[in-house]
């Protein structure tokens, strides 16, 4: 039994999440993944890339990406106990954008506070991912007991409305 989630749901766990694990394939058919931060806003992912990474190039050849948000768990008092991370996956498309094709708001949101001058900013762009199909999730929206139950634990949401 797969469990029906919400769009909003799925969108506002992203939303609290700043890590996510992005996978590509290379030019020759390779799957080659990293690990990410990323920013949400209007339904859509954003990455912070310098433009000559592997990541940026692969994209530039291939815009079809997977990306899995790993959500970590734990029980309150009882740190030692190590519990599975709950999960949110997807295929999207990406697109290399430079960094004045996206507002302020995205910039600030993924560079945290760290200074910019135009000197790194010229270095970098934006990776703008956008979610297609359905979320698929293991152990969102439900109890952490109930983890222990893989046929309870997953979950299917539409991307929503773009």
């Amino acid at each position: 039994m797969t469990l029906q989630l919400s769009s909003e749901l799925v969108w506002l766990e992203l939303k609290k999440q700043l890590f996510a694990v992005l996978g590509v394939v290379t030019a020759k058919g390779e799957a080659r993944t990293v690990g990410i931060v990323y920013a949400v806003q209007d339904q859509k992912l954003y990455i912070a890339s310098r433009k000559e990474t592997w990541k940026v190039r692969h994209i530039s050849q291939n815009p079809h990406i997977s990306l899995t948000v790993p959500i970590h768990k734990r029980i309150p008092f009882l740190p030692w106990i190590k519990i599975p991370a709950a999960t949110i996956t997807f295929s999207g498309k990406a697109a290399v954008l430079d960094t004045d094709q996206v507002g302020k708001e995205v910039k600030q949101s993924l560079l945290r506070g760290m200074e910019t001058d135009a000197e790194m900013l010229a270095t970098m762009c934006i990776i703008e991912v956008t979610p297609i199909g359905n979320f698929i999730t293991y152990g969102v929206g439900i109890p952490l007991m109930t983890m222990r139950h893989p046929d309870q634990a997953r979950g299917r949401a539409p991307v929503g409305a773009h």
